[in-house]
């Protein structure tokens, strides 16, 4: 899979974690030259707390377009680390 914004591929990974139909990237896989850390963070009820990245390509921002679990809870330490996207990142095969 791959996740390309600005017609630039900022993560990509034959194994991602699908979880209500996100594909979470494993840490390693995120090209990190891309990624800003954001003081965004939001808390879902089984997963945890979530933090963010900006995305930066090009010249152009995209906020908190990334979000990962730093620690899950148990439910989900499957993903625990992984970076999944939203707001315009397109995931590809």
């Amino acid at each position: 899979m791959k996740a390309i914004w600005n017609d630039t591929i900022v993560a990509e990974s034959d194994d991602t974690i699908v979880i209500e139909n996100n594909h979470y990237f494993p840490p390693e896989t995120i090209k990190k030259e891309f990624f800003k850390k954001s003081e965004s963070h939001t808390h879902c009820p089984w997963k945890g707390q979530a933090s963010y990245y900006n995305l930066e390509v090009n010249g152009e921002k995209n906020r908190d377009a990334a979000w990962f679990y730093p620690e899950t809870s148990h439910a989900a330490k499957a993903i625990e680390g992984y970076v999944a996207f939203w707001k315009g990142v397109k995931i590809v095969e």
